[in-house]
């Protein structure tokens, strides 16, 4: 694996369920790792007595007065605090690209073969090649950040053409060289992705790739208490708040009960600008027209 690349897998109390960890090992993956806690973690000394010098720490206070955290509760249980320290940690370990990972994920799959053929493949020993590829194709673009596809993006079956999306979320290929700050103390992806896409700014999912990861709330510790105590309207309020013009608060069913939960819901039209260059924009009537003064 390149030297200039590392994995940050983020995590909070559960040094003894870091499951993609293990899922990485199982996948092949041979290159630099590292697991993210913050201070306020009460595990640390544990997470140090499993992984040893692959712990790095960060002041959840410091990263906290860098961005927008969206409230004024003081409440910090969130991922977007470490989030937000990776590029500082990068420098300090001295990568040029990392991977933002959740601690929760079960497998990797590639989901389309070399003749452009929808499926599904575990990956088993080539991880190293498809994080390779990952970053080289990231270089080739002017993407903010790059994102791997989760098992949702799939529903509905075998898409009409390799496509990618206009979004990034829980997993996050970036650069030292293309720093952004994630905001919003809660939904810090979506956030992300929708003010920053109003600016023009890129995210993008890759499609022929995909993750997996644990049921939502099944694991306890990180992020689940947080939405068992403020439930899901909160998480897509913060969306809300963030991009009012684009995002809405509506309904996703859930295959595990009878009813729907509260999720948010993205307006692309109002997201994702059409920005056209300048040289080959065709000039719009009103341009064109005489003006008063002629």
């Amino acid at each position: 694996m390149r030297s200039d690349f590392c994995v940050f897998i983020l995590t909070h109390g559960r040094p003894d369920r870091v499951y993609t960890f293990e899922t990485l090992q199982k996948a092949g993956y041979t290159g630099r790792l590292y697991l993210v806690i913050d201070d306020e973690d009460e595990t640390a000394d544990e997470y140090r007595e499993r992984f040893g010098d692959r712990v790095l720490q960060f002041s959840k206070a410091e990263i906290a007065a860098t961005f927008d955290e969206g409230q004024n509760a003081g409440d910090r249980r969130a991922i977007v605090y470490a989030r937000n320290a990776c590029w500082e940690l990068a420098e300090r370990v001295g990568v040029r690209y990392f991977v933002q990972f959740d601690d929760d994920y079960s497998g990797f799959y590639i989901r389309f073969d070399s003749r452009g053929r929808y499926g599904s493949n575990r990956v088993k020993s080539t991880m190293d090649d498809l994080l390779s590829a990952l970053v080289e194709f990231y270089e080739a673009t002017p993407a903010l950040t790059l994102a791997i596809s989760q098992g949702g993006d799939h529903i509905g079956g075998e898409p009409k053409t390799i496509r990618m999306t206009r979004k990034a979320m829980n997993s996050f290929i970036c650069s030292v060289d293309r720093p952004f700050k994630f905001r919003g103390r809660v939904n810090e992806d979506v956030n992300t992705y929708t003010s920053e896409a109003r600016r023009g700014s890129l995210f993008l999912t890759v499609m022929q790739a995909q993750l997996n990861q644990k049921a939502t709330q099944s694991n306890a510790g990180g992020m689940t208490d947080l939405y068992l105590d403020s439930g899901t309207y909160v998480k897509s309020a913060f969306s809300v708040l963030y991009c009012p013009s684009g995002v809405r608060i509506g309904e996703l069913a859930d295959p595990r009960s009878p009813h729907a939960r509260i999720h948010h819901k993205i307006l692309w039209p109002f997201v994702a600008p059409k920005i056209v260059r300048e040289s080959v924009r065709r000039p719009s009537p009103a341009s064109s027209a005489p003006s008063a003064e002629d």
